[in-house]
């Protein structure tokens, strides 16, 4: 038996090796630790997204047949200005003012023609003085007449004298024509010197609204613009009730809308104003260097607020327009809808949300219900989990 001091010695084995250390323990560790941590941060990286935005759309749009731009312009439009050459006196009225047919705007410097008619009055005047006094004349010698004629046939007056008597009687008669052939002379001239007064007065010649003014007081205005420093026009004046659009249609969709058809207007400048429209008339002739014709659409509704050479758009329309869908009804992308729901996308987290579709409006489709305007919603959510991050991308 061996001691208790031989039982604690250590028994060293002679010839066998020691077991080998496990270095790649470490390194594989590592590795799974980082795959795990990139996979976390793919899990928790936000998904690049496009996105939509619920917006307002108008019924009209599912009933357009063909859209024209174009521009307002007015019927009823002239350039006011005189017959007469002259300095300008005085101008009543300004851009926007309104004013009635005959209504005086402007007159030219007339002290000249103001004199010459107070002279034709009083040639005229005159010479009505004149032809009573030839047709008093004319009286007396018809009762000299009368008188020559009885004492002729008592014989107490020679022929000689009775001839002198039928000569005075022919003259008085003579001058009464004369005069009266005057008056009417003078009446004529009276009448052209009107004339070139009024033609320094310068009137509406319908009612409308003052458009531009072309001139100040103290310019010279020339009915033909003769010189560099006259003015032609006064002013620029419209008749509002004649606003219609002027709109090229491409020959390519003439078949497309036709006389009287039903329209919708809009305007850039009044982006939320819809208005009703009809076709007036269409140009007999097609503008070769941009193909295509003015369709002449005129205001069914008028607003104060359209001014002519505002830009427009006009949709033709199948057909009259309800009073129902003369309202914008809110509208989506149909690209955003998956299984009759969108995902909103608040605060980089989408959120899962049923909705209720009504009809199409062209590229968009109604929402009923569930959405409220300016909302962002994902486009195409395939796949996408209610509450996942998601991060807009451009497309």
């Amino acid at each position: 038996m061996n001691s208790p001091l031989q039982q604690l010695a250590i028994q060293r084995q002679v010839g066998k090796k020691p077991a080998p250390k496990r270095k790649w323990i470490w390194p594989l560790l590592a590795a799974v630790l980082l795959g795990c941590g990139i996979a976390w941060m793919q899990a928790t990286k936000p998904k690049p997204i496009q996105t939509a935005k619920v917006t307002l759309a108008w019924p009209s749009a599912a009933l357009s047949s063909l859209t024209a731009t174009g521009y307002v312009v007015a019927q009823k439009k002239a350039a006011i200005a005189s017959k007469a050459t002259g300095r300008l006196e005085w101008l009543g009225v300004r851009e926007g003012s309104p004013v009635v047919a005959g209504q005086l705007i402007a007159r030219l410097e007339n002290a000249e023609q103001e004199a010459q008619v107070a002279q034709a009055i009083a040639n005229m005047e005159a010479a009505k003085a004149r032809l009573k006094q030839s047709e008093a004349d004319a009286l007396e010698a018809e009762r000299a007449l009368r008188r020559s004629n009885e004492l002729l046939a008592q014989g107490f007056i020679s022929s000689a004298t009775h001839d002198n008597a039928v000569s005075r009687a022919k003259q008085a008669q003579a001058s009464v024509g004369a005069q009266s052939a005057v008056i009417r002379q003078t009446e004529a001239a009276l009448k052209q010197a009107r004339v070139a007064l009024d033609s320094t007065l310068i009137r509406a010649p319908f009612a409308g609204v003052v458009l531009t003014k072309n001139a100040n007081v103290g310019d010279v205005i020339s009915p033909f613009n003769a010189s560099a420093d006259s003015k032609g026009a006064v002013v620029t004046m419209a008749d509002m009730d004649t606003l219609e659009v002027e709109a090229d249609v491409s020959e390519a969709s003439l078949f497309k809308a036709k006389q009287g058809q039903p329209c919708e207007i809009q305007l850039d400048a009044l982006p939320d104003l819809r208005l009703l429209g009809r076709v007036n008339s269409i140009v007999p002739s097609v503008d070769r260097a941009k193909a295509t014709v003015t369709f002449k659409v005129g205001f069914v509704e008028h607003d104060v607020r359209v001014l002519p050479e505002m830009s427009a758009k006009v949709s033709f329309l199948s057909r009259q327009l309800a009073q129902p869908e003369r309202s914008p009804r809110l509208a989506i992308n149909p690209r955003t809808v998956q299984n009759g729901a969108v995902f909103v996308v608040r605060d980089g987290t989408a959120h899962r949300v049923d909705v209720k579709l009504g009809d199409k409006l062209g590229d968009l489709v109604e929402v009923r219900q569930g959405l409220k305007l300016d909302e962002v919603l994902v486009l195409e959510p395939t796949g996408l989990k209610d509450g996942a991050k998601v991060q807009e991308t451009k497309a």
